[in-house]
C-alpha cells in the first residue's frame, strides 16, 4: 500500500446567481473535513479574476481517506445540491509532488 498522500485540486464553478450560496456551502465543508482522520489539507480559494470560480486544495492520507470523506453526511448533503449550485460538474485534478 502506498504511503504517498493523495493531493488534488477540486475546481467548482458557480451557476449564475449562486456564487454566495456555493461559497457558503464550500466554506461549511472546511472545518468538519479538517477534523477527518485522513485529512492532511483542505483549503478553499476563489479565483481573483473570476468570481464564482472556486478551488479546493485537498490532501488526504490515501484513497480510503478520500472515499471516507465523500461518504460523510455533510459531503453527501453538499453533493445533493450540485445541480442547484454548479454551472458544470466538479473537476478533480490529481497532482504529483515534484519538489
Amino acid at each position: 500500500m502506498s504511503t504517498t498522500p493523495l493531493i488534488s485540486i477540486a475546481v467548482l464553478k458557480a451557476r449564475t446567481g449562486q456564487r454566495e450560496a456555493l461559497r457558503d456551502a464550500l466554506s461549511a465543508l472546511v472545518a468538519p473535513t479538517r477534523q477527518e482522520p485522513g485529512c492532511l489539507d483542505y483549503t478553499l480559494f476563489e479565483l481573483r479574476d473570476e468570481p464564482g470560480s472556486f478551488y479546493m486544495r485537498e490532501s488526504f492520507q490515501d484513497q480510503a481517506a478520500l472515499d471516507a470523506h465523500f461518504a460523510t453526511p455533510y459531503f453527501q448533503a453538499f453533493e445533493k445540491r450540485f445541480g442547484e449550485l454548479l454551472d458544470a460538474p466538479i473537476r478533480l485534478v490529481f497532482l504529483e509532488k515534484v519538489a
